[in-house]
């Protein structure tokens, strides 16, 4: 990988990431509102997964962001998301008049899995911490 490779990496992995820090931001101060749409859309334990869902967001999406355990991390993001928009997202569910809306955020859904899959597959490139963590290993 060339070094403009490696600055693409790092702008890829900030841009992906960057939705999840600020929600994840948002929910510690709309942590009510959160539950409660958590569990409007059937979410068992809404009042305890939410915290889960606030580290994922912000500490995952920090984690993302600098290249540490980025594939791990972007696994996990992969997973969430799947779970997002298959829950939250099921446009082939809703009204004819929310269908428009909620197979949008379905696909923008998907083109982060696809994103997730670049950096599972990739690495998080030459200008993060994974490779700072294993500059000296023999990989």
């Amino acid at each position: 990988m060339n070094a403009v490779s490696g600055v693409v990496a790092l702008a890829g992995r900030i841009l992906l990431a960057l939705t999840f820090v600020l929600a994840g931001y948002d929910k510690i101060w709309t942590t009510a509102a959160t539950v409660t749409y958590m569990a409007s859309h059937g979410i068992p334990l809404s009042g305890i997964l939410v915290y889960g869902v606030i580290v994922l967001e912000l500490i995952g999406g920090l984690m993302l962001m600098a290249g540490l355990y980025a594939r791990w991390v972007a696994g996990a993001f992969f997973l969430y998301t799947l779970a997002l928009a298959l829950v939250f997202h099921a446009y082939w569910t809703v009204s004819a008049a929310e269908v428009r809306v909620q197979h949008g955020f379905f696909f923008e859904h998907l083109s982060m899995m696809g994103g997730m899959l670049m950096v599972m597959a990739l690495g998080a490139g030459p200008w993060s911490l994974d490779a700072w963590r294993y500059r000296d290993a023999d990989v």
